[in-house]
């Protein structure tokens, strides 16, 4: 396995990003930037890892993190409203799902956080606020490019696959990585410049587009640990799912884990 190859990516990504490391091995890379960012770390800073031992996801679930895979956390401070920061989950399934596209295979998005292929889970990513004023954000993405072992079933039963078992032309990690943070900075910049509004930021329909969830019967899993069923109808500006419930009413939900029980 050819290791990522760090000059290479400073090169081609000098202009959009301040600083770009590679280490071997960390416990998390969103830990490290959630850190460097307490310390002052600029602006578009991205480290990215070979191997990570104490990956997470969503609500502290472990994210298995062999080596074999991209595995990269970029802290950001974008001056927009608090209440936009969660929208860059949508902004960074976009990027992943195009950088995907560019190898070959056809990926959607499943709210909030998942990017399938074939119907299994390829990517996964953790947007996490980071105190301060304005307040700074870590956006973690993790992206099975090689062949997998045996990775069990992560939430919701759902398999994991990789850009490689899906037939991607190109599985060099350096080049999936460059592709990858292109179009994350493309999309990030139009998504800061509107102030963190998706619809400004021309990025709202796109998701829609490519959005899985989108009409099907759902069950949410809530924080607060309740859950709710319905029919997925849209996505709003700030990224939140809507739910039409069988009664009628439509439920927004900001954060929850989604199962897809059927199509509609």
């Amino acid at each position: 396995m050819t290791e990522i190859d760090a000059a290479r990516l400073t090169a081609a990504l000098t202009d959009r990003y301040a600083k770009i490391d590679v280490v071997e091995r960390t416990g998390s890379t969103n830990a490290d930037l959630r850190e460097a960012l307490g310390n002052g770390t600029a602006d578009r800073t991205v480290l990215l890892a070979e191997e990570q031992t104490a990956g997470v996801g969503r609500r502290a679930r472990t994210w298995s993190s062999p080596k074999g895979g991209l595995y990269l956390s970029v802290a950001l401070r974008p001056d927009v409203p608090f209440t936009a920061l969660g929208s860059l989950s949508v902004v960074a399934g976009l990027a992943v799902r195009a950088a995907a596209a560019g190898v070959g295979v056809d990926a959607s998005l499943k709210w909030p956080n998942d990017v399938l292929a074939g119907g299994a889970k390829c990517a996964g990513i953790l947007a996490e606020a980071v105190a301060g004023n304005p307040p700074s954000i870590v956006l973690g993405i993790g992206l099975n490019v090689l062949p997998l072992g045996d990775v069990q079933p992560g939430p919701g039963g759902l398999p994991a696959t990789s850009l490689a078992e899906r037939g991607a032309t190109n599985t060099d990690r350096t080049d999936v990585a460059i592709a990858l943070l292109t179009e994350l900075d493309e999309r990030e910049r139009r998504w800061r410049l509107a102030g963190g509004d998706l619809t400004e930021a021309g990025l709202l329909g796109d998701y829609r587009a490519h959005c899985s969830t989108l009409g099907q019967d759902v069950e949410v899993q809530l924080p607060d640990g309740t859950s709710l069923t319905g029919r997925a109808a849209d996505i709003d500006a700030a990224g939140q799912l809507q739910v039409d419930l069988a009664g009628g009413q439509r439920h927004t939900v900001f954060a929850g884990d989604v199962v897809h029980v059927r199509p509609a």
